[in-house]
């Protein structure tokens, strides 16, 4: 009981690109929230248990183990299981977005996304209960809806 939060989220970001996660980690920074990070799914994984963040951004191309592979062991372990997942990825094909969900993935952001656009889709998944997370949501460049 007596662990407390910071007041800062906390944000792991996965990405095999290092001038992405420098970018990225940057803007998140400013944004108001603290990164760690991790350049494949394994080291993610480690991340994610050891430090558990609020949320995770997750590169589906990785090294080593990718951005599926990890999704899935992360919502399969219990002590990572509750921790939302956005998928980042730089492909926009029609059946990405469902297979990120089946991974287990709580989001979908197509890249390159403009780093605002990122931070406005990590407050809503953090934002809302838990239970709503379960549908996967698709945000960027090649999601836009009219309307």
């Amino acid at each position: 009981m007596n662990k407390t939060k910071p007041e800062r989220p906390c944000v792991l970001l996965v990405d095999d690109y290092p001038d992405a996660r420098e970018m990225y980690s940057e803007y998140l920074q400013y944004s108001g929230f603290d990164v760690i990070e991790a350049g494949n799914g394994i080291e993610a994984l480690q991340q994610a248990i050891e430090r558990e963040p609020d949320i995770i951004l997750m590169d589906l191309s990785l090294p080593v183990m990718d951005g599926w592979e990890a999704t899935r062991r992360l919502k399969a372990d219990r002590r990572t299981a509750r921790i939302p997942v956005v998928a980042l990825t730089g492909h926009a094909l029609a059946g990405i977005s469902e297979g990120a969900r089946r991974a287990g993935c709580d989001a979908f952001v197509t890249k390159p996304c403009l780093p605002e656009d990122l931070v406005k889709e990590i407050r809503k998944v953090l934002d809302q209960p838990s239970s709503m997370s379960k549908k996967t949501r698709r945000s960027g460049k090649y999601a836009k809806t009219n309307g």
